[in-house]
């Protein structure tokens, strides 16, 4: 990786047929596309960039990639199809998901930079921090100049130039979008969908709860008669884990809960979900559950292997996930528990502030002195049916089972996948990084994968009904000042939280505590997030 001096302004090529060279950029009113500086003699000298390119050039990328995926991006065809379309080799260095994260910024820390950094991972903190110190550079000219693909999307779609647009009016980063209905309609609406084991139900002579007391009922069913035999757990989630948490059936009991904890009411203000009243009686009822020795003892430890495991096992009376597919395989003993009564009366499905967007998937850095080459090479990407095969996997693979078969009119259609785990197969095949599948491509370029247009039928006609929210949070772009004290307020907050959550569920207490847990929430600087999403949110649905 080349070495790059940390300077506080950018310098490109002159010529106009020749490839940019970049130092770095911590300038407001400089941009990675413009044509200003000495250096006139970039490392390639390529006058004209069209693909595939007359000779081989090489570039030096940081990525991450799946444990279970090759270790070396280019074994994947999805990547030997795009060298052959590009004559550009990216030389990679790659990490497992464990290990990304630290490798990347000792990495960045040292100065010894890769051109660009693939699937990058950066938090809206990580990329203002490293625009700021001038390791990633501003790319908007370049988009504006290079990149027709994106151009065409950010000018059709202006949400997301909104998005991925800095306060001092940058673009540093090249986002992931995956579109999947919209509003309450969009597959991301709600994550941690509930499962519960109709067969069980249906060897008992139950029927499917309705309210919280029925599900109890159900679930002590299941913990005394021992359906199928089996080392029964009536009840298992992964405490503070996204789709794997039980924070969606706390909405039996008020505005429920999702996994940051904001939502936002019918008059736009930005609530707090975990200092509620209902969030503290739906804690109290997962309580006496645990009492009752209907929840997994290692809900509150267990990891995602640990946990797919018994699933696979079909061990469980009701669990949590994203796509019961992940858990127990396609089982159509597990069907969705619908919303659930609460003691009041009360039913309510709680939205997820999840988007099927990325702000920060790829970035250049200033070592990069081909920028244009990296630009037009980084377009390529969001063609449609690229992009389509980045976010899935691909077809033709001789080597291991295929997403898609490739259509006599050239389009993607969605293979059935059997007993096979799409989140598994996804993470061999495909290569993610930077993309963007629209609503409008589904049918014109793709078929939607059938496991998603399932889940999709499951939301519209379970969830979406009880869906009371009207908005959600979006993932604005703060500036740095908020992000900064945004970054360190939550930091405090956050863990605290769900601390208290899992120790509350296991052992109880949260009645005797609740009082003092409030004034630490507004102590460790709640009221001031809130303030600060608030003015964030008001200032985003007031700009054009």
């Amino acid at each position: 990786m080349k070495k790059t001096k940390k300077m506080s302004c950018l310098v490109t090529a002159a010529l106009a047929t020749s490839l940019l060279v970049a130092g770095c950029s911590n300038s407001s009113s400089t941009s990675a596309g413009s044509e200003k500086g000495a250096n006139s003699s970039p490392k390639y000298a390529i006058k004209n960039i069209n693909f595939p390119l007359n000779k081989k050039v090489s570039l030096k990328f940081l990525t991450q990639s799946s444990p279970i995926a090759t270790k070396n991006p280019n074994d994947k065809l999805i990547w030997q199809r795009f060298e052959k379309d590009t004559n550009l080799h990216i030389d990679w260095t790659n990490y497992t998901w464990d290990q990304f994260s630290d490798k990347r910024n000792l990495e960045l820390a040292s100065g010894d930079l890769p051109d660009a950094i693939f699937q990058a991972g950066l938090s809206d903190n990580d990329i203002l921090r490293y625009a700021k110190q001038g390791v990633i550079v501003p790319v908007e000219s370049l988009i504006d100049k290079y990149m027709p693909n994106l151009k065409k999307i950010l000018d059709s779609h202006p949400e997301y130039k909104k998005l991925i647009t800095a306060s001092d009016g940058h673009i540093y980063s090249f986002p992931w979008i995956e579109e999947l209905g919209t509003g309450k309609e969009a597959i991301q609406a709600l994550d941690d969908i509930p499962w519960i084991n109709k067969k069980w139900l249906d060897e008992l002579g139950l029927k499917m709860p309705t309210t919280t007391d029925e599900l109890e009922k159900v679930l002590l069913a299941f913990k005394e008669k021992k359906p199928d035999g089996k080392d029964v757990i009536p009840m298992s989630f992964m405490i503070n884990h996204g789709g794997e948490d039980p924070a969606m059936i706390l909405g039996a009991f008020g505005l429920g809960d999702n996994d940051d904890h904001y939502e936002v009411s019918e008059d736009k203000k930005v609530v707090y979900t975990a200092n509620q009243e209902g969030y503290k009686k739906g804690i109290e009822w997962l309580h006496k559950l645990q009492q009752e020795g209907l929840i997994d003892k290692e809900a509150f430890t267990q990891d995602w292997n640990t946990y797919v495991a018994k699933g696979k096992d079909y061990r469980y009376g009701l669990y949590f996930t994203w796509d019961r597919a992940n858990i127990s395989g396609n089982n159509e003993d597990y069907v969705p528990l619908p919303p659930l009564k609460g003691p009041d009366g009360q039913v309510n499905v709680p939205r997820t502030n999840g988007y099927g967007f990325d702000r920060g998937r790829m970035v250049i850095t200033s070592a990069n002195q081909n920028l244009k080459l990296t630009a037009k090479w980084i377009d390529k990407l969001y063609e449609p049916i690229q992009s389509v095969q980045n976010n899935w996997g691909t077809y033709g693979d001789k080597k291991q089972q295929n997403i898609f078969e490739l259509t006599t009119q050239g389009t993607l259609k969605h293979l059935p996948l059997g007993t096979t785990s799409p989140w598994d197969l996804r993470q061999k095949t495909n290569v993610d990084g930077p993309l963007a599948v629209l609503n409008e491509y589904y049918g014109t370029v793709t078929t939607k994968p059938d496991d998603a247009a399932w889940r999709l039928d499951v939301l519209h006609k379970t969830y979406v009904p009880s869906m009371k929210a009207t908005y959600n949070y979006p993932p604005i772009f703060l500036n740095k000042d908020d992000q900064d004290q945004l970054t360190q307020l939550e930091a405090v907050v956050k863990p605290y939280v769900e601390r208290k959550k899992a120790e509350w569920i296991l052992k109880g207490g949260i009645e005797s505590q609740w009082d003092d847990y409030v004034k630490t929430l507004d102590k460790d600087g709640l009221s001031k997030i809130l303030t600060i999403k608030q003015q964030a949110y008001d200032k985003y649905n007031s700009e054009k």
